[in-house]
């Protein structure tokens, strides 16, 4: 039996193909966040300022009358319309739905769903649905990866890798964040971290980032220069930052779902529902426009350090109210945008008693940290701070408030915003990545020995009766020859077939196999496993690798015994080392 040559990655030329198609699926990305934000400012205009076109409009500026909680109702009904008779699956804020085609698709989206999650999305948010884009391009960046993939006789692996490319790109191509958006695919898509898929999908991002130059001004979204306090007095403001943002994640996706679970007591069809989020959208519209829609101008506005603070406690809770309903609602919008703002609210009422950092610098640190908390990717909201303002000198107080927030959450929700929908649909993640104990276990340090064996001069006759006879049995035996080197195995199955037919002879006659599966003592343990399941066998004999030669057994439970050992490393506490004086 072959092996595979030891060595630090499982890598192969494939990566280079996966690289090349990553250009395209790159392309695509881009593309659908044209179309997308294009859509966006469409639906805004036609809704609020009857303009058909695409000069784009600020909602705040938009002459709202009681007339106009109508508009986010009508733009939920076709949404409705559209999950009911179209697809399901464009309902939500786009992220889960992704996961959830990773891990329980095989990697598999639709057309229909790269032709419904975009327009549905520019309609919701168009007619006043307080989301953000990003959830969306996610969803339709990812269906245009998995539908190029699906036209090539490729693993479900790699095809979640251009899924996961692709979802990436359409995030890089609406922010201008390739590096938090390979993050964001490290942190939530891909549930790996190998070269294999790291690879095309900084492709797929760099390829979008210089693409986009060439359709939007390649200058961050949100420039920001503000003085970053690097002294030791500010570092608990930070860390204050993070707890403060950190609960209010918890209690925004408490919101959220609170939410979800009082529309599943509506006695109206699930179709229904967005529409009713709709009305609530609507009267938070009439109460504070700047509420509506992404709002990327309040983001621009709180990190301006400008906003007065009765504006800034308006938006926190109406935004707020509004975007748990209408998300709970079904509706179909992204949920980053909306944080940001949420969380930079919070710094900004927050910098009225922190010391003094300059403007918007509070608010910064609020958006990252709540984005980091509430969508458990503190990395990501690291960097995409960074990246979205420009601000790399703000990266030490940025990365100690999201890792804080990351903390709050973790310690006080089992699952985030993203991963408690897939739990409802009996779906449960862990979001821990760690080294596959099998990949780092050897052989030689589970393997069976000294083994029992067989001899190849043992006549059929005698292991019959061997196997026949009263006592302990093993349900096969390697068999060897007088150098001890592998023949073949026998099992109790062969005693059997052999009692209605006995063949003549030795079983070095009888037994032989040239596709025997074996190991050897320094292979790991996982690709030893992986070989035994293919071949439907329970033990296998583990040889030298010089003199070929037996030197031990590895059984299914064998196995098991990986797994012990980690558990004992997590459970079993111990002192390793202690003072002398102590030890007295």
């Amino acid at each position: 039996m072959k092996t595979e040559a030891l060595g630090d990655f499982t890598l192969d030329r494939r990566v280079l193909l996966l690289a090349a198609m990553a250009l395209v699926v790159g392309t695509g990305g881009v593309a659908a966040a044209w179309v997308l934000l294009r859509l966006i400012t469409l639906c805004t205009n036609v809704a609020y300022f009857h303009d058909l076109s695409l000069a784009p409009h600020d909602l705040a500026d938009a002459k709202l009358g009681p007339a106009s909680i109508l508009i986010p109702v009508i733009g939920a009904v076709i949404i409705g319309l559209m999950a009911r008779y179209g697809s399901e699956k464009i309902r939500g804020h786009g992220i889960p739905e992704a996961l959830e085609a990773i891990l329980i698709g095989r990697s598999r989206i639709g057309l229909k769903v790269a032709m419904l999650k975009p327009l549905s999305s520019a309609i919701s948010i168009g007619t006043g649905g307080p989301f953000g884009a990003e959830g969306p391009i996610i969803m339709t960046g990812g269906a245009i990866g998995s539908l190029f993939a699906q036209l090539f006789h490729i693993t479900a692996a790699e095809r979640k890798v251009l899924l996961v490319a692709g979802a990436a790109a359409g995030m890089t191509a609406v922010f201008g964040t390739p590096i938090a958006a390979v993050l964001l695919a490290v942190e939530l898509l891909l549930f790996e971290w190998k070269p294999r898929s790291f690879i095309p999908v900084v492709v797929a991002c760099v390829t979008a980032a210089i693409e986009r130059g060439g359709i939007l001004p390649a200058v961050p979204l949100f420039p920001h220069a503000g003085t970053t306090p690097m002294l030791p007095e500010f570092v608990a403001a930070w860390l204050a930052i993070g707890v403060l943002c950190g609960l209010g994640s918890g209690i925004l996706t408490a919101m959220v779902y609170g939410t979800e679970d009082a529309f599943a007591h509506v006695r109206l069809h699930w179709m229904w529902w967005p529409a009713i989020g709709g009305i609530v959208v609507g009267i938070g519209g009439l109460i504070d426009p700047a509420a509506l829609g992404v709002g990327y101008t309040n983001i621009a506005h709180l990190l301006d350090g400008h906003m007065a603070i009765q504006a800034v406690l308006l938006l926190l809770v109406v935004k707020a109210v509004i975007w748990a309903v209408a998300l709970g609602s079904g509706t179909s919008g992204g949920v980053l945008a909306p944080l940001l703002i949420l969380g930079g609210a919070l710094g900004a009422l927050a910098s009225h008693i922190l010391p003094d950092a300059g403007p918007g610098f509070w608010a910064l640190l609020g958006m990252a940290a709540m984005m980091g908390g509430t969508m458990r990717a503190p990395l990501t909201a690291s960097l995409f701070a960074v990246e979205l303002t420009g601000d790399f000198a703000a990266i030490v107080p940025l990365f100690a408030a999201c890792s804080t927030s990351y903390a709050v959450t973790a310690l006080l929700l089992k699952r985030s915003i993203l991963t408690e929908k897939l739990a409802r649909r009996g779906h449960h993640i862990v979001r821990e990545y760690h080294a596959d104990p099998f990949a780092l276990t050897a052989v030689r340090e589970v393997m069976a020995t000294p083994v029992d064996t067989l001899p190849t001069d043992m006549l059929v006759a005698e292991t019959l009766a061997f196997f026949t006879a009263a006592g302990p049995h093993h349900k096969s035996y390697p068999v060897i020859d007088s150098d001890r080197r592998v023949v073949g195995m026998v099992s109790r199955a062969d005693a059997l077939e052999w009692m209605r037919e006995p063949p003549e002879g030795t079983l070095g006659d009888t037994v032989g196999d040239p596709n025997l599966v074996i190991a050897y003592p320094d292979e790991p343990v996982g690709d030893v496993a992986d070989r035994m399941v293919s071949a439907e066998t329970g033990r296998v004999p583990v040889i030298s690798r010089d003199e070929r030669r037996l030197v031990g057994l590895l059984a299914r439970k064998d196995l098991l015994r990986v797994r012990q050992r980690v558990a004992a490393e997590e459970q079993q506490r111990e002192s390793v080392w202690r003072p002398r004086l102590m030890r007295a």
